[in-house]
């Protein structure tokens, strides 16, 4: 439950911080879009893996799809800022530069990301992205030029999403335990970095083994038990967590999660054996010629 701003505000017509954002970003969306219109660049509309299901009623994003523009000489001294590449954010501000919908990117979840990543890539340097794969069978090398066309997004039943609400539950299996849980978005990923940073500045880590597993599952549980304290789910995922049922959980929200799918198939040159890879990404992804 979002926090109230103005205690004052009468009864039920109050607002929570969520829904004076919406609101604010609602009634700016008119000027938005002529503003966008009038610098006349060309733009294509998107569809996002999760049909806007999981975002709060209000939310632009909640239509399901995002306007995003071509890329222009701007975004790639963007793709060439060497603070950006070196504080890995620079795929972020790029895409950040080429949403034309006025929503917050910190808001987009993980899955609808990947695919806005995809399109903005596939608009501005076309579908063929050449990479080198390296075959599991021989350990030979061989280019493939991947069609970024061809994949498609992940399908999943909307039956198990309430409509504007990112929660869902989950029995372990091994110790019957109930959990509730919501999917990432971008905001979340980069809390999850900035602990695991100040986790190793404070020297939390233990024989080198960095804690981002259990970071995530803390940042990812919203309850245990109907216990929704951070201290109580905190302790949870250090000590009570069982490997199986986290392995099981980890496939169930997989298996939910609105996404695009990125596996890609090709053939050894070789051995004619078929593989399956997960789309590369290299430096030639938004820089084809670098």
């Amino acid at each position: 439950m979002s926090k109230v701003i103005d205690s004052d505000y009468p009864g039920e017509n109050r607002l929570s911080d969520q829904e004076l954002k919406n609101q604010v970003i609602q009634q700016a969306a008119p000027e938005l879009t002529k503003a966008s219109k009038d610098l006349k660049f060309p733009t294509e509309t998107i569809d996002l893996p999760s049909k806007g299901l999981l975002y709060p009623k209000g939310s632009p994003l909640s239509k399901g799809t995002i306007e995003v523009k071509y890329m222009t000489a701007k975004e790639e001294d963007i793709l060439t800022s060497q603070n950006l590449i070196k504080n890995g954010t620079v795929i972020d501000v790029l895409l950040s530069n080429l949403i034309v919908s006025p929503i917050n990117y910190d808001d987009l979840l993980v899955g609808d990301k990947n695919a806005i990543m995809i399109a903005a890539r596939v608009l501005a340097y076309g579908k063929d992205y050449e990479v080198e794969l390296t075959s599991p069978t021989s350990g030979d090398k061989q280019k493939e030029v991947i069609d970024l066309t061809q994949f498609q997004l992940k399908e999943f039943d909307p039956e198990i999403f309430k409509e504007g609400e990112n929660c869902f539950a989950f029995q372990l299996p091994a110790s019957k335990r109930t959990i509730e849980f919501k999917l990432l978005t971008h905001g979340d990923e980069k809390k999850i970095q900035n602990e695991i940073k100040a986790n190793k500045k404070m020297r939390r880590r233990i024989m080198g083994v960095s804690p981002e597993l259990s970071t995530r599952l803390k940042f990812t549980l919203l309850s245990v038990d109907g216990e929704h304290d951070r201290v109580t789910i905190g302790k949870f995922v250090d000590d009570e967590f069982l490997s199986r049922d986290s392995l099981a959980f980890r496939e169930y929200m997989n298996s939910i999660s609105p996404d695009i799918d990125l596996t890609h198939t090709y053939y050894d040159e070789i051995s004619g054996e078929e593989h399956e890879v997960q789309l590369p990404m290299t430096v030639q992804f938004f820089w084809p010629r670098a």
